[in-house]
């Protein structure tokens, strides 16, 4: 098979370039994810679409295709009591310290599942997978695991290459061609319990973006699937609040933007700031998630408030 007309229409230019429809974007993926297609092709796309950018139609057939090949979690789904919480975390910690696990605590000491996914390592960078395995936190490879880490109300960590092995294999092609690929943007779109709402489970994922532009794309994916979650500007990339000054958080439920559950971002000069870990490494961030659990440090106030937006969220009936 061959994706050349597709190529043909996204791949003339930013302004020339036109959209694919939501079928067409799930065909394109497919065919890219089940590598039906030379690597060239695929090399092609990536860089078409980077120069594009996605449309929402697009988002929506990549993101189906996506979870069409994602694990199956449905047993996982029945020790989920009170709902569950995904954090996709694709960005690691570059220089700061990574606290993507300590929200995922932090919601399971309030009584939620708490699945967070990415990759294990990306080089130059401390990955969330690598503050769990210094922490002593889950890492699971399948659902089975997952349950049994539910059950014992701990959050659990999954490698992307196990929870959907052609999504790792795309993102696999930044090393290649030295760009980010649209595998960045749809791996952090992914909420596997969303799309298999037969399982009865309530889920709420946290989106989160570097750039203002992508601020507006995602909340028009968010309200165009009518999805539940939680939309914000994350630290260094990470689905974290930043433990220094509270961003702003836009709460979605069923694709509505639900005000009273927002929250609104810090402005002015900082007056304090909370103790952290002395470096970001995945040592020291370990120690820091050990200290809060253990009631030696507080906990960021701006981090609290992102568990307890998302706690409500999901008691809203989610």
């Amino acid at each position: 098979m061959s994706i050349a007309a597709y190529i043909k229409i996204i791949g003339r230019g930013k302004e020339g370039a036109r959209s694919l429809g939501v079928d067409e974007s799930r065909d394109l993926f497919e065919q890219v994810l089940d590598h039906k297609v030379t690597d060239l092709e695929i090399g092609a796309f990536c860089l078409a679409m980077r120069i594009k950018s996605e449309s929402t139609e697009e988002l929506d057939g990549f993101v189906q295709a996506s979870h069409a090949r994602c694990m199956d979690l449905s047993m996982a789904a029945q020790a989920a009591s009170k709902g569950i919480v995904v954090l996709p975390s694709y960005n690691g910690a570059r220089k700061l310290p990574n606290l993507t696990a300590l929200l995922a605590v932090e919601l399971a000491r309030q009584g939620l599942s708490v699945l967070v996914h990415g990759p294990s390592k990306d080089p130059g960078r401390v990955t969330t997978a690598q503050v769990f395995e210094a922490a002593g936190l889950p890492i699971v490879k399948d659902a089975a695991a997952l349950h049994a880490a539910w059950q014992a109300g701990q959050a659990a960590f999954m490698d992307i290459a196990d929870l959907c092995p052609p999504m790792d294999r795309l993102l696999a092609v930044r090393w290649t061609i030295g760009l980010r690929t649209p595998a960045h943007s749809v791996a952090k779109l992914l909420d596997p319990f969303a799309a298999n709402p037969s399982s009865g489970v309530k889920s709420i994922r946290v989106v989160n973006h570097t750039h203002p532009e992508y601020a507006i794309a995602m909340a028009e994916f968010i309200q165009h699937i009518q999805a539940t979650a939680m939309l914000m500007r994350g630290t260094e990339g990470e689905p974290v609040a930043d433990a220094r000054r509270q961003p702003k958080c836009d709460v979605y439920l069923r694709g509505v933007r639900v005000n009273d559950l927002c929250l609104t971002p810090e402005e002015g000069v900082l007056t304090s700031l909370p103790e952290l870990p002395t470096s970001h490494s995945a040592a020291d961030t370990a120690a820091y998630i050990e200290a809060v659990q253990a009631g030696r440090q507080a906990i960021p106030a701006a981090i609290q408030a992102q568990a307890n937006a998302l706690v409500q969220a999901l008691a809203r009936g989610a």
